[in-house]
C-alpha cells in the first residue's frame, strides 16, 4: 500500500452535509491530514459531488447559498483527480467480476487498485458487497478514530 488514498464522494460530503456518520468523516479526515496522506479520486468525484450537493438544494435540505458554498469548498481541497488509462474498461471489468449493477463505484475501485492503495467509501452496501475480495476496501461506519 502507498501513501496514497481514494475517497468516494460519500465520504467527502459527509464533511460539508449533517448525515449520521458525518463525525467519523471529519475524523477520519482529520486522521488522514495528521499521516499527510495523499488524497485521490477519479475524475467522477467532481459531478457525484455537485449533483449531490444540487440534489439537497432542490430537496430544500440546504439553502442555495450554503450548497455553493459547499460545492466551492469542497472543490478546494487536496485532493488529487487521477485520469488512469482505460480506467471506464477497468471499471466495467470490476463491476463484471463483483456482480455490481452500475458502474459508478467501480470507478472508485479501479483507481485505488491502479494506485494500490486503501479505498474509503460511506457506501456500506457496496462495502459489505466487494470486501471479502477486495480487502483495502474500507468501510466509514468501521472508522473509530
Amino acid at each position: 500500500m502507498t501513501s496514497w488514498v481514494c475517497l468516494d464522494s460519500g465520504v467527502v460530503l459527509k464533511l460539508v452535509l449533517k448525515e449520521e456518520d458525518s463525525l467519523q468523516a471529519k475524523g477520519l479526515w482529520q486522521q488522514l491530514a495528521k499521516e499527510n496522506r495523499q488524497l485521490t479520486a477519479p475524475q467522477l468525484f467532481s459531478f457525484e459531488i455537485t449533483s449531490v450537493l444540487r440534489k439537497n438544494v432542490y430537496r430544500s435540505v440546504i439553502t442555495p447559498e450554503y450548497g455553493l458554498s459547499a460545492l466551492q469548498k469542497l472543490m478546494r481541497l487536496d485532493i488529487r483527480l487521477l485520469a488512469v488509462p482505460d480506467i471506464h474498461v477497468k471499471a466495467w471489468q470490476l463491476a463484471e467480476r463483483l456482480n455490481r449493477p452500475a458502474a459508478y463505484d467501480a470507478h472508485y475501485l479501479a483507481l485505488a487498485e491502479y494506485v494500490g492503495c486503501e479505498f474509503w467509501t460511506a457506501d456500506k452496501r457496496l462495502y459489505h458487497a466487494v470486501a471479502e475480495k477486495l480487502p483495502w476496501v474500507r468501510w466509514l461506519g468501521e472508522f473509530s478514530g
